[in-house]
């Protein structure tokens, strides 16, 4: 199927122009999480609705805890689409920038600033969308929701589950657009656009050790922060049990399909590792361009638990008689936060207790439908060569508020990335420099309304 014919009334010089124009704005807001404070940036997107004779609406969840919700409506003879962004962004300490995370500045064919790709790049193509769809009267068989929403990057209570909890009504759709796909991946020569289809779920645990307290003059076999460190190295080195599931197993063969020999044959290898995860390691370290895929691709295989935060003792000659960590757990496919915890345990032993600070199973949507087919089309049409293959993400997106209402979710929030100039996707997430190529950004925009326009348009 070629491109879609609404691609060809629009122009695209001018558009990019103007969506790089709101990304900047959208950007500038400081929105880290905490506090948020994304209203501010809500706001700026409903006056861009409203100039464009959208009817936005602003809800807010929590004082400065605003979001953004507006539709464009179609004849209804199709459940509703929903476009998906968050405006939260975690923190960024500019002594370890390049240039500065909240100003936006382009340099070097980039916008460098926090949020670029995780994601105001999705609420400034997700809003230009749908303005697109307004201003150009494309008549629409489902409604088209954009969802700006808050709070995503602490757990989501006043942003997409809020929303879901209080307003239901607003945001109810038969399929959801959101992160964490449609991006470049470039493996052995292939050109692969992963498109997520499901996500590991979480369980937040805080650990803690007791000793006896006592001068710090004096060691002793009972100081809680050493029983604590013992725990936290051993729990950050340690690979947990492998739990393979239908939606990694999908994605590794479908990966591996698209790859030429040793690649094809060594993948699959992947998913009947019987040697405690080294085989796995070990493919993984030969295959994968960077460790840091090597790092995500090990973990969509099994739980894990990444120690995150400590704290003990409050004075340096005094030794406390609790200490205690946190430790950010992430559910595989297929498994549970009980499992979880019963692989905590065994490695804690009987002087560590393990207490649950918030859980949410994993979230999956099957790829055989029209709609991943539609998706898989556009990265084939608008990147001759390239694949789109079924991926399943290791962390979580507001994906799991959206599927609490039987909503089917894929990550695509489309960026082409140049391969000569050797930026790992997954490291520009949460990492210092985060930026987007800004022809990257417009080619995703144009993909973006493709895709909405094949799921959603009149034929």
């Amino acid at each position: 199927m070629a491109q879609h014919r609404h691609l060809r009334s629009i122009d695209w010089e001018t558009t990019g122009r103007e969506a790089l124009k709101l990304l900047v704005e959208l950007l500038r807001f400081d929105t880290t999480n905490p506090p948020g404070q994304e209203q501010a940036c809500a706001e700026h997107l409903a006056a861009y609705f409203r100039t464009h004779g959208l009817n936005p609406q602003i809800l807010v969840s929590a004082p400065g805890r605003g979001n953004v919700v507006v539709r464009r409506v179609g004849n209804a003879s199709k459940p509703p689409l929903l476009i998906g962004a968050h405006l939260d962004v975690v923190p960024a300490d500019p002594s370890r920038w390049r240039h500065p995370p909240f100003e936006a500045e382009i340099h070097d064919g980039y916008v460098w600033a926090r949020g670029a790709i995780d994601m105001k790049h999705m609420a400034a193509m997700g809003a230009v969308v749908l303005a697109l769809l307004e201003r150009n009267n494309i008549a629409l068989d489902r409604d088209v929701i954009f969802a700006g929403v808050a709070d995503e990057e602490v757990g989501c209570a006043l942003g997409s589950d809020w929303l879901v909890t209080h307003h239901p009504e607003l945001v109810r759709a038969e399929y959801a657009l959101g992160e964490l796909g449609g991006f470049t991946l470039y493996l052995n020569g292939k050109t692969i656009y992963p498109i997520q289809v499901a996500e590991k779920g979480i369980c937040w645990v805080r650990v803690r050790a007791r000793g006896k307290p006592g001068h710090g003059s004096v060691p002793t076999a009972e100081n809680a922060t050493v029983r604590l460190a013992e725990f936290v190295a051993k729990a950050g080195r340690t690979r947990l049990p492998m739990h393979v599931s239908e939606p990694v197993r999908r994605f590794v063969m479908a990966l591996a399909e698209t790859q030429s020999l040793p690649a094809r044959q060594v993948l699959p290898l992947l998913l009947g590792d019987a040697f405690g995860g080294r085989v796995s390691t070990l493919i993984l370290d030969r295959v994968m361009p960077d460790q840091g895929s090597a790092n995500v691709f090990s973990a969509l295989l099994r739980n894990t638990a990444n120690p995150t935060v400590l704290r003990a003792g409050t004075k340096t000659n005094v030794v406390p008689a609790v200490a205690e960590a946190e430790l950010d757990g992430r559910i595989a496919l297929g498994s549970n936060a009980e499992e979880l915890l019963a692989e905590l345990r065994a490695l804690a032993g009987p002087d560590i207790e393990i207490e649950v600070i918030t859980a949410a199973p994993p979230t999956e949507t099957s790829p055989d439908t029209e709609v991943f087919r539609d998706l898989a089309a556009v990265v084939a049409d608008h990147d001759p060569g390239a694949i789109a293959v079924p991926y399943v993400i290791p962390g979580f997106t507001d994906a799991k508020s959206w599927s609490k209402l039987g909503t089917r979710c894929y990550g695509f929030s489309p960026v082409r990335f140049d391969p000569k100039h050797d930026i790992r996707y997954a490291e520009l997430y949460h990492g210092d420099d985060e930026r987007i190529p800004v022809d990257g950004f417009k080619f995703g925009l144009r993909m973006l309304f493709d895709a909405v326009c094949r799921i959603a348009a009149t034929p």
